[in-house]
């Protein structure tokens, strides 16, 4: 780690916690593998909302028997600013 070229990225985590209210595109995971996209949430490394509303988790598991975490957005009536 001479010089700080082998630091690790800080800023790879996950942005949002279940029930909070977000924007339209505002970004929910960065950069981390162990959440996908699932309904009103877009992108693959990167995960951002297609609507605005509020954020819960669901957890499924795959035919292999590997469990998945997807990040959902339930739409809100009204818009949020």
């Amino acid at each position: 780690m001479a010089g700080g070229f082998s630091t690790p990225k800080k800023d790879k985590s996950n942005k949002v916690s279940a029930g909070m209210a977000v924007k339209t595109g505002q970004i929910l995971v960065r950069g981390v593998d162990t959440y996908k996209a699932g309904v009103n949430v877009k992108g693959p490394g990167t995960l951002f909302a297609k609507c605005a509303g509020s954020v819960y988790f669901t957890k499924k598991k795959t035919s292999h028997g590997k469990v998945r975490t997807f990040v959902n957005v339930k739409p809100s009536e009204k818009k949020v600013e």
